[in-house]
């Protein structure tokens, strides 16, 4: 699975239990970026959706468990470090902004054989630039 992840300049990812930021930019090129493939995510995350847009969706707050190989899975408030084995790549994407944070993504998961394979930019609608950053599992020696 492919393991979606939002994150300000700081790895933060909610403060009191709320997102960040959305931008509907970045929700249609995620959707863009799945395809035709299944994009897994929790009813809390499915909220920021459109109605039209959810029709694409698997909402299920064990989604992480439920997802299979090559589906993605759009993750803002749970813990992904029990399904690493499973996880083919992470897509980061960046506000490059700081926003106050409680909770945070686990930099050191990528400390763990995983490597920077690609980055992007582009415009969104409310953030001038957001930052894509693909890393993928480093092949062993």
């Amino acid at each position: 699975m492919h393991v979606i992840v939002c994150l300000d300049d700081k790895d933060g990812m909610l403060f009191n239990h709320r997102r960040q930021s959305q931008d509907r930019v970045l929700r249609r090129h995620i959707l863009s970026l799945c395809g035709a493939r299944a994009l897994w995510l929790n009813a809390y995350s499915a909220g920021q959706f459109t109605e039209n847009e959810r029709a694409r969706l698997h909402i299920d707050d064990r989604f992480l468990a439920l997802a299979g190989e090559g589906d993605y899975c759009f993750v803002e408030n749970q813990e992904v470090e029990p399904f690493l084995d499973r996880i083919e790549d992470f897509i980061l994407f960046r506000w490059n902004r700081i926003y106050p944070a409680d909770r945070y993504f686990d930099r050191s998961l990528l400390d763990r054989g995983w490597g920077l394979r690609e980055t992007e930019e582009f415009a969104g609608s409310s953030h001038a630039k957001i930052t894509k950053e693909v890393y993928e599992k480093c092949k062993e020696s």
